[in-house]
């Protein structure tokens, strides 16, 4: 698994997101209501590799008590900043335990698609599931599949922010059965100059029966909604 998203990628993250339009607060009432369809008494929820915490922000306007896990030492960093009245561990999603159980568990941002093989991910779909009260939900954004991946894709964006320019450049490429992006960061700041970041990260194609079959071994109903949140839809599993 990739630790990447750290040093100055994690204060970027963000910026660059927000500036590309992520509604971070509209993602929130749609996973909320996601879940409170399926459990209608749900107060709790755990965010998996929550990154910054934005998410969390507004989904503790929501539930009644939040909490997150993440891998990045630096992302969490700035999501406790950002939730101080929330409870953020470090955690690797394939292994994490806590000490207690959540009636909603989430992992967004295609985060599960750092998963390398198979055992991986039924591993980390095993351990949402462990931490789910009877009746709980997950909910899981996946990468692409691999018949809906782009090979070659280049994505750019332009933000100026906090006295800022960023320009984000990332290539696509299919390596090995995985995608690998690159990601170059233009950072240019007035009286400065201008710095370049570089960041890479391998993300595995699981087809959607390969998911589905996660979830089932992990005692999760399992559906997908290929139009829900994200253009890459969300697989949907209640702890039966």
């Amino acid at each position: 698994m990739n630790l990447e998203y750290s040093g100055d990628v994690a204060r970027l993250y963000d910026l660059v997101h927000q500036g590309k339009g992520k509604d971070y607060r509209a993602e929130a009432k749609e996973l909320a209501a996601l879940v409170t369809q399926r459990l209608p008494q749900a107060g709790s929820l755990l965010d998996v590799a929550c990154g910054t915490g934005m998410h969390l922000r507004y989904l503790g306007e929501i539930f009644d008590e939040v909490e997150g896990v993440e891998l990045s030492p630096d992302m969490l960093a700035v999501a406790e900043r950002r939730n101080p009245e929330a409870h953020l561990h470090r955690g690797d999603m394939r292994d994490f335990a806590l000490d207690r159980r959540f009636d909603a568990v989430i992992c967004m941002f295609s985060s599960i698609g750092h998963m390398g093989d198979q055992q991986e991910l039924d591993a980390a779909i095993g351990r949402f599931a462990a931490h789910l009260t009877h009746g709980g939900v997950v909910i899981v954004d996946p990468w692409w599949f691999p018949e809906t991946f782009t090979p070659g894709y280049v994505g750019a964006s332009l933000v100026e922010a906090e006295g800022r320019t960023i320009a984000r450049f990332s290539h696509s490429a299919l390596e090995d059965g995985a995608t690998r992006i690159d990601v170059d960061y233009l950072v240019g700041v007035p009286g400065e100059g201008v710095e370049h970041l570089r960041e890479t990260h391998r993300i595995t194609l699981f087809e959607q029966a390969q998911y589905e079959a996660a979830f089932a071994q992990a005692g999760l109903s399992v559906e997908y909604l290929p139009q829900a949140a994200t253009d890459r839809g969300l697989f949907i599993g209640v702890r039966i």
